[in-house]
Formats: C-alpha cells, structure tokens, sequence
C-alpha cells in the first residue's frame, strides 16, 4: 500500500482481544511494507558495516606502500557510501509510508465505528478517549509499526558483524560478539519500570484530556453558575500531575539512555587496549585493529535502535490497548459485516414499528407522540426504537414490519429509522452542504426548511454572510452551529431529518427550545409533510401532542395508556399530571388511569394489539429464516 492509494478499500476486521495482539495485527497487514523497509535497511546497516573494511584496506595499504590496494580501499568505501546513501533515503522513504499507512488504516478503523456505533459510542466510552485514540494514540502506533522494520534490520546487521568480525579476527571478535549482546540486553530489567511509568503518564495524559473535552464542551454553563475557576483549578491539578509523571519517565529514559552510551564506550576502551597490546606484539596487523576499532563504533548506530524500539513499544502498547478497546465495541444483534446471518442484506422492512419490551406500537403512516415522565427514559427509548441500544433477553429487539432491527445490517436499519436526539449536532460548512445528504428525493430542501419553520434562519444566515450574495443556501454555519441560537440549531437539524424522508423518523424533544407559536407551526408542518409516513415524537407539550394521529403513555417503562390527546387528558391522570404539571395524585394508581375500571379499559386498548403484532412479527420472521 502506497500512501497515494489511501484510503484503504477495506481497513479489515482488528484483532482487539488485547494491544499487544492489536499491534501484531497491524504488523501482519503491512508486512509487504515492512520487508520492503527491512531490505532497505539491511542495505543501509551493510554499507555502513562495510565502511570499516574499507578504512582497514586503507591504512593496511598506507604502511605497506601499495598503491593498488589503496585504490582498492577508495573504491571500496565509495561503493559503501553509495549504499548508505540509497539505502538511507529509501529506508526513510518505506519507513514513513508504514507509519502514515498504519495511522490511515486506525484512523479508518476508528471512523467506521463512530459511523456503526453513532451516539452510543461516547456513552460507552469517555468521549476523552475517543479523541486520545484518534489523535495522540494513532501517531504513538504509527511509530512502533515504523520502528519494527528499522529494528529487525539493525538486530540482523549486528548478528552479521558479529560474526564476520569472528571470522576475519578471532582474537578480537570474539570478545566483541560476547559484549555486544550484553550491551543490547543491559536495559531489560529497566524496561519494565520504565513502561510502568510511561503507562501512568498516558493514563494522567488521558483523564487531563477527558477533563479538558468536559470543560470546553460545558463552559457556558460554567459561566453561568460562575464555576470557571473551579475547574480551570482541577485542569490546572491534571496537567500538573501528566507534567510530574512525564519528568518522571523521562528520567527512566534517560538512564537508559546514559547506560547506552556508558556500556558502549566501556567496550570501545576495552577492545582498544586489547587490540593495542595484540598490535604491538605482533599478533594483529595495525589495518585489522582499525577495521575491528571503526566496526565496533559503527556498531553503536545499530544498537540505537534497541532504546528506540524498546521506548516506541512502551509508549505504543497503552495506546494500543486504548484502540482495542475502542475498537472493540460492538453493535449488539447484527454482529457480522459479511452476511454470515445472511437473509436480510438487502431488507428494507415496512409497516408497523413495534417495541416488545414496552408494548410501544407505532401504526405505519401515523403521527405518533410518545409521552415519558422520564426525559432519560423516553431518550433511551428513542435509542431503542432505532435499533441503537443492546439487545437483551429481557429487551429484545424492535420490529419494523415483523422484521428485527438488529437483524438488518447497519446501513439499512439506519436507512429504515433514523432517530433525531435531542441534542443534535450540526457539522460546519454552508447550509446546502449541510442539507446535502443521503435521501429519497422526496422531499426537497426548501419544503423541508418552511416544515420546519426556518425563514427567521435562513434570514439570520443572509445577513451573517460574508459573501453578500443574499443566498441562505450559501451562507456557513460555524462550527457545531454556535453563531445560532438553540432553537435555531434544533429547527436546521429537524429540516435535515425531514430531508433523509425515511421510512421511519423518530424525534426527541425536537422543540424543546423553541416558543409556542412557532412549536404549534412545526407540529402542523411535520403533520403534512410526513403524510403517509411513520413518524415517532417524543414531546410533553400539549401544542405537538395535540396534532399527533395517536398519542402513547409510557409509565415505568410500559405503554399503559393509548390514545387521542384530548382523550388521554380526560381519562389518565398520570398523564394529565405529566402534560399539564398537575400535583393532585388524587383517584390516581400510579399506572396513569383515574380508577381501577379505567386502568382496565386503557390496559386492554393498549395491549390489544401486541398478541396479533408478536403473533405477526414471528409468522414474518419464520417465512424470512
């Protein structure tokens, strides 16, 4: 793979069971570039190896008065200087393309489970370490994936001089063959410490990062209950702690690296004076005790790369295993990308939306309102209701049409419902770019902006354009939509949902920040717009609830009341209280009816049709398998 190539067709499947194996993964995808780069640098390790055979000849040609071998000796160190050169350049030029491909290949990795897993993924995980893996952590793998192949070829170099300095001078090659394996094998038992301390730092780095993500996203708020300087304070404690922690693993690197240098130099003194004293008695001419002394210094360059890839590895694994674990999730039900379930690839299920978990039916082609006295329960039901939280035995999956959502492959569960939550994000760009999305064609951008009630948007964007073109479809909306308002933002976001025209469109709270007037123009918008569509809002205001076909009452996570708004408001109390903001609980059970016969009444309208639909839904599953 070539970086021109990039990005990958398929990045693969990961092995996440653990970092060490995510990494060997990585490694065995990319070993095509890594033998390339260890071939380049065999040849760059050789030419330098072979430069002291050259200066050898040399002197030994000097003293003996021999032109030709002196000629010898230049040709010969010219030839290993042409092979530093390219071997050099091309060693650096694979070297970073198995850096850059491994960092393209977790960045897509990372990129399609933010795609599968959606807003469910920094509900799992910290949204910190989201951007840890995705920034810091991709680069630390990269190196070590760059590192390897430099390292191999040093280590085979080494094991190559070794063995010809034996060879060509026993006296001295031996004693250099024994001491170098000692100096590369001198730092092991500082690795472990050293490791332990750079995992501190990253895991310090990690939550100074999550607290920092947590404080910009909320420093509004922070403003206002005048909380700033309390967690400026806490941020200032992290980086202070990821500061004390680096000093400290840097001091561990840098003993390692003196104990580099040190034991290297002990050496070079060592065969030396040896050499020396071999020299003087006759024993060794002076150009081999030359070749031995420049072998055993060149050698120094080679052993560099046991610290580097001892250092890449210690820093790499943590993020590594951070990646895994990212990686790692997965979306529960539908657990295959290549049809081993098979059978529903290419579903596109219609009809009812049914959840059997809490008797929730959504007739096709109707306006229903979902009412919870729980914001955080009716937000997990919308995930559920998109197919987006786990499957359990006690929550089984949502049936579209008979069909289970997470029986459908990803793209087609979010083709068939999409789910709008209630605090929607919108990208940067211009508000055409913004509207320019996957959708049926049905419904245009213009009829989707005036649904969603957006000419004192497209209004507030002509007049912040910077281009005076007079075209809201050209202006920018900045980063998350922070020049607008919070209605603002809510309205663009809705018109971007009513775009995509799914079979299924689930809203939470879609109003939430927007005044009565508007909110009721809304209702009747979306109303006339999703004709013939199934359209799912979860809303409390009386303004939504009363355009809705049917209206569902959801109590301790059951549908206990079903019906028109009107209807609900004068035969279920809990749902009065929770429209209405009552406190009189009086003649009330707690299940939402006014009296016993009610609740009975209620119960049997809501639960009539969940033994034909299940009945259904198994009778269509059973015809699918």
């Amino acid at each position: 793979m070539q970086i021109r190539d990039l990005p990958y067709p398929d990045p693969g499947i990961p092995d996440v069971r653990s970092g060490p194996r995510f990494l060997l993964w990585l490694g065995r995808n990319q070993l095509g570039g890594q033998l390339t780069s260890l071939s380049w640098g065999l040849l760059h390790q050789l030419g330098i190896a072979g430069l002291p055979i050259g200066a050898g000849v040399a002197v030994q040609a000097v003293i003996d008065r021999s032109g030709s071998r002196l000629a010898l000796a230049g040709g010969l160190i010219a030839l290993f200087g042409l092979a530093i050169t390219v071997g050099d350049t091309m060693l650096h030029r694979t070297a970073i393309t198995n850096w850059i491909t491994a960092a393209a290949r977790l960045q897509q990795l990372l990129a399609r489970k933010t795609a599968e897993l959606g807003s469910a993924l920094t509900r799992r995980v910290a949204a910190g370490e989201v951007v840890a893996v995705s920034t810091g952590d991709v680069e630390k793998i990269g190196w070590f994936v760059e590192a390897l192949s430099r390292f191999l070829a040093a280590v085979i170099a080494i094991a190559l001089i070794c063995v010809g300095l034996v060879l060509y001078l026993p006296e001295l090659g031996l004693l250099v063959a024994v001491g170098v394996p000692v100096l590369a094998l001198s730092v092991l038992p500082l690795l472990p410490r050293a490791t332990q301390r750079a995992d501190i730092q990253r895991e310090k780095a990690g939550r100074a990062t999550e607290l920092a993500s947590d404080t910009v996203a909320g420093l509004r708020v922070l403003r206002g209950i005048g909380g700033e300087e309390l967690f400026l304070g806490r941020y200032r404690t992290a980086s202070q702690e990821v500061r004390e922690a680096a000093v400290r693993s840097a001091r561990m690197w840098a003993l390692i690296s003196a104990i580099q240098v040190l034991l290297p130099g002990v050496l070079l003194i060592t065969v030396v004076w040896y050499g020396a004293r071999l020299a003087l008695d006759g024993r060794i001419e002076v150009g081999a005790l030359v070749t031995v002394y420049s072998a055993v210094t060149l050698m120094l360059f080679p052993l560099r790369h046991f610290e580097e890839i001892a250092m890449a590895y210690s820093f790499s694994r943590p993020s590594a295993k951070r990646a895994a674990r990212v990686l790692s999730l997965e979306r529960i039900g539908y657990v295959d990308r290549h049809g081993e379930r098979g059978g529903l690839a290419e579903a596109r299920p219609t009809g009812d939306l049914y959840d059997p978990a809490t008797g929730l039916l959504a007739p096709s082609g109707l306006l229903t309102a979902v009412v919870c006295g729980d914001p955080d329960a009716a937000g997990r039901l919308a995930e559920r209701l998109g197919g987006h939280a786990a499957q359990t035995e006690k929550n089984p999956s949502v049936l579209l049409g008979g069909v289970a959502l997470d029986d459908l492959p990803l793209d087609s569960a979010r083709a068939s419902v999409l789910v709008q939550d209630k605090d929607p994000v919108l990208l940067s760009g211009t508000l055409a770019e913004l509207l320019d999305i996957p959708a049926s064609g049905a419904v245009t951008p213009s009829a989707a902006l005036t649904a969603a009630q957006c000419g004192d948007v497209l209004d507030a964007l002509v007049q912040a354009s910077v281009d005076g073109s007079g075209d809201p479809m050209r202006s920018r909306i900045t980063e998350r939509g922070r020049s607008l308002s919070g209605g603002q933002r809510q309205r663009l976001a809705l018109a971007r949902s009513l775009v995509t025209d799914p079979e299924v469109l689930v809203l939470d709270e879609p109003t939430s920040a927007v005044d009565s007037h508007t909110e009721a123009r809304i209702a009747g918008g979306v109303k006339g717009l999703r004709t013939g569509r199934t359209t799912v809002v979860f809303a409390s205001s009386p303004l939504l609830l009363d355009h809705a076909d049917r209206v569902v009452f959801v109590h301790e996570g059951e549908a206990v009341a079903v019906g028109t708004h009107r209807e609900l408001l004068a035969g279920a109390s809990g749902y009065r209280a929770v429209v209405t903001r009552e406190t009189d609980d009086a003649g009330t059970d707690g299940s939402g009816t006014d009296d016993a016969s009610a609740g009975a009444e209620e119960t049997e309208h809501v639960m009539a049709p969940v033994p034909s639909r299940a009945a259904g839904a198994s009778s269509e599953m059973e015809e699918s398998a």
